[in-house]
């Protein structure tokens, strides 16, 4: 039987323990409450019951005023959470999911919380959340372009979840083994005074070269690859020296690390180990890298590039963009595009914003908008919807480029090519008059020589007045002043009377007709006319004399195919991609004395544009070359 001081001994012996494990369990109470990362916990109703310093500092409030609280009462939409607590009490796995936190300052922080169930015996007490803040990577996704659509993507998925617990060890190992598991891309260290290990835990154990079952009492420098543990020492002698800090650093195999240190000290504050916790942050630092890079591009562009929210709210404006419109970014963000748009044209932002809405891209859209000193400047626009990573459309990114140069100088063009068109068709018209006259007389009094030189004559009037009358045509399509008078006809004598002319002005070359009876279609007359002369006009520039030239039509259904073939040089497959842009001309040794301003074909696919048809070619260089166009026919 035990006596009276045996049994305050062994009292005295078991206080001394509890003592002992509420100090250790009163330090990691100290660690936790004093990480970096913000953790709060909270019970089944979703109350919050336990809150550390981080999480009161992302949010701005007082332990008083977040304990006890509904954490819907943070939630800009708490319907994710509630999901949440129904599924963590149904004894669900839980997942780590995206939600927005109100800040007492009226601010919303995003973040990523990952929770995990606390349960005693099976049963639940609670939820331990830890919140991530990603504020600055969803503004910046949000506020840039398609440029960062996939920084959401690329950020590390840093699931946390801490299990605190407290167990009393024996008085021979003078130590405690109380650690976090299940952080990914996590290593946990627990070294004593000597450098050894106490614990090894993590689940880039293997990956950083830690792949014994167990590393209790072993030193770093028997284990490690030569050099890493010259490279940590430093930072274990400053922990166990009482300091506690953070490093960011690479690894050997180049990965970005930031490591947390502290001290461990027993129930005399003593420091009898280490802790070390390494988390790897590469997506972290490779999403930033990205980010500050596209930021880099943005602001150098000299392009104006502005974003901008659903309803057409300013969220981000460059250098450019102040430099474009003459506002400063202070005075744009916040405010309504229209803002940059006159009157006159404010119809067009509802339907330009229909269209990106439904995911489509705007490209190249001439416009005006208006600058801060009330100057009107023309533009051209690319626009496109800006996705989150679940493809939902959350803004829209705006390049515009200032093309009033441009326009100005091809209005000055058009305005110089119509007015010299008008001032040579009028003593063109009176030269072709008189020739017309001379020849007639030549023919009469039979002077052979006056009649072959006025027809040469008549002939170069006619190809003048055909230049003429496509630079009149350029000038027209430019100003968006050209209209159809279409009408039904029937196509034969149109291309008789042609095949006639060319026959005439060509007399070296062979010209047929095939397969064009009985089509009647519609269109305009007059436009399809001059269609044909330039290709009819090219068929012969670039095909030897004696060769043979087919206006010939196919019907397929109720349409018809009308083509130009010709047996001459032939184009290359390169030239054939640009052959319909303004003023392009083929440079080639076989067509450089042909004379021409590389309008004629640009001339044909506009108006063929306005018949709601479109110009063709098929060619092999030497071979020659077909020139085709559909027009619908009517019975």
């Amino acid at each position: 039987m035990r006596t009276v001081e045996q049994l305050e001994k062994e009292l005295l012996r078991a206080k001394q323990r509890e003592e002992q494990l509420s100090q250790r369990v009163d330090e990691l109470s100290d660690f936790v409450e004093n990480a970096a990362m913000p953790i709060h916990w909270v019970n089944h109703n979703g109350e919050i019951i336990w809150v550390n310093q981080a999480e009161l500092n992302l949010l701005g409030y007082k332990k008083e005023e977040y304990i006890g609280r509904s954490i819907a009462d943070f939630h800009v939409d708490a319907k994710a959470f509630n999901d949440i607590l129904s599924r963590s009490t149904a004894n669900e796995t839980l997942e780590s999911y995206p939600a927005k936190l109100k800040a007492k300052d009226g601010s919303v922080k995003s973040v990523l919380i990952h929770s995990n169930v606390y349960r005693r015996e099976g049963k639940f007490m609670h939820i331990r959340c830890l919140t991530k803040d990603v504020t600055l990577l969803s503004q910046e996704q949000d506020n840039r372009t398609l440029l960062i659509k996939d920084l959401e993507e690329n950020e590390t998925r840093l699931r946390m979840a801490m299990e605190l617990a407290a167990e009393q060890i024996s008085k021979s190992e003078n130590l405690f083994k109380t650690i976090v598991l299940n952080i990914p891309k996590t290593l946990i260290l627990i070294i004593d005074r000597n450098h050894r290990f106490i614990t090894v835990e993590g689940d880039i154990m293997e990956r950083l070269g830690y792949t014994e079952s167990s590393y209790e009492g072993k030193h770093p420098s028997e284990v490690l690859p030569p050099g890493r543990y010259e490279v940590a020492k430093p930072l274990f002698e400053r922990a166990l020296a009482g300091e506690k800090f953070s490093v960011e650093t690479k690894s050997f195999e180049g990965l970005d690390f930031v490591v947390h240190l502290m001290p461990l000290r027993d129930e005399k504050d003593e420091i009898y180990a280490a802790l070390v916790m390494s988390m790897d942050i590469t997506d972290i630092k490779q999403a930033e890298e990205k980010g500050a890079k596209l930021a880099a591009i943005i602001e150098s562009s000299d392009d104006a590039i502005i974003s901008k929210s659903l309803e057409g709210i300013i969220t981000s404006w460059n250098a450019s963009a102040q430099r474009l419109f003459g506002y400063t970014e202070s005075e744009v963000i916040g405010k309504s595009i229209l803002m940059l748009i006159p009157e006159d044209r404010q119809d067009e932002e509802p339907l330009i914003l229909a269209r990106l809405r439904r995911g489509e891209r705007v490209e190249h859209f001439e416009t005006k908008r208006i600058t801060k000193d009330k100057k009107i400047i023309d533009l051209s626009l690319t626009i496109s919807p800006v996705k989150d990573s679940k493809g939902n459309i959350i803004g829209f990114s705006k390049i515009a480029r200032d093309i009033t140069s441009k326009k100005q100088e091809e209005e000055r063009k058009n305005d110089f090519i119509a007015i010299v068109s008008h001032e040579l068709k009028t003593p063109l018209t009176s030269v072709k008059s008189y020739i017309q006259v001379l020849l007639a007389k030549a023919k009469k009094e039979g002077l052979d020589f006056s009649v072959n030189a006025l027809t040469r004559a008549e002939a170069q009037t006619n190809k003048m007045t055909y230049l003429i009358n496509d630079f009149l045509s350029l000038a027209r399509l430019e100003e968006g002043k050209i209209r159809l008078n279409k009408e039904a006809f029937t196509l034969y004598p149109l291309l008789e009377d042609l095949a006639s002319d060319a026959q005439f002005l060509a007399a070296g070359h062979i010209i047929e007709l095939k397969n064009c009876e009985d089509i009647v279609v519609n269109a305009d007359k007059d436009k399809i006319s001059q269609v044909l002369i330039n290709l009819i006009s090219n068929a012969i520039k670039y095909s030897h004399k004696g060769s043979t030239i087919i206006i010939g039509c196919e019907k397929h259904g109720d349409l018809v195919k009308v083509y130009v073939s010709d047996e001459g040089v032939g184009i290359s497959k390169s030239d054939q991609k640009r052959l319909f842009e303004r003023f392009y001309r083929v440079e080639s040794e076989k067509m450089k004395t042909v004379s021409g301003f590389g309008i004629g074909l640009y001339l044909v696919s506009e108006i063929l544009k306005y018949h709601d048809s479109k110009i063709a070619v098929e060619s092999e260089e030497g071979k020659g070359a077909t020139f085709w166009f559909e027009l619908k026919t009517e019975e």
